[in-house]
C-alpha cells in the first residue's frame, strides 16, 4: 500500500474515521481480526479520506473491502 502524505483532518472527520474502523472491524471475520489487518484498514480510511471520501459509510465499506483478505 503506499503511503498518504500527512493531511489536516478535521477533529469531527478523524472522530468518522475512528468510527467507521470500529465498526467495519466487527464486520470482518474474527480470524481476520489482527492488529495487521485493522492497520491495513486504518491505512484504507485514511487514504480514501485524504483523496475526499469522508461518508461514514463509504469509509466502513472501503475499509471492510480491505478487511476481506487479512494481512499477512
Amino acid at each position: 500500500m503506499t503511503k498518504v502524505l500527512p493531511a489536516n483532518f478535521s477533529p469531527e472527520l478523524v472522530t468518522i474515521m475512528k468510527s467507521a474502523l470500529d465498526a467495519a472491524v466487527h464486520r470482518i471475520e474474527c480470524s481476520h481480526r489482527t492488529p495487521a489487518t485493522k492497520a491495513k484498514m486504518a491505512q484504507r480510511i485514511v487514504k480514501s479520506a485524504h483523496e475526499g471520501i469522508t461518508d461514514a459509510h463509504e469509509l466502513v465499506a472501503v475499509a471492510v473491502d480491505e478487511g476481506l483478505v487479512p494481512a499477512l
